[in-house]
């Protein structure tokens, strides 16, 4: 079975969502573009022996629907074992992809897919030797 390990909040003002969410939830903020290869915030939503998890900030890469035009939501990543055999029952269950899988440089491979309701979500598999 395969947990939520990750969100992402997209925004068109990075700079007015970290104070947002800094003001709002004292959430901190990591600059993690190095590992990345582009503008990303590591979100620190709380101390590490509490439950939850972290996420990331970056520049909303498309505009954001208009008002009353549906969600405008963070995305989920979801922690998998096996990136491909993931990758193929996502596909085989009617998923596509958005964004194929990518490396994060020492760290871990990274992709994003649509639900067959056109919902944006990613998985990511921990890869040391991810290049």
């Amino acid at each position: 079975m395969s947990r939520v390990v990750h969100f992402e909040i997209q925004a068109d003002d990075v700079e007015r969502a970290k104070a947002f969410y800094g003001a709002a939830f004292g959430w901190e903020f990591q600059d993690w573009s190095g590992a990345t290869g582009s503008a990303y915030w590591g979100i620190v939503s709380g101390p590490e022996d509490e439950p939850g998890i972290n996420g990331g900030l970056l520049q909303r890469p498309a505009p954001a629907p208009a008002p009353r035009q549906g969600t405008n939501a963070f995305v989920c990543t979801i922690g998998v074992e096996d990136y491909d055999a993931t990758e193929r029952r996502i596909l085989d269950a009617g998923g596509q992809v958005a964004l194929p899988k990518m490396a994060l440089t020492g760290m871990a491979w990274q992709g994003y897919y649509l639900d067959p309701e056109g919902n944006t979500f990613g998985i990511h598999q921990p890869d040391p030797e991810a290049k």
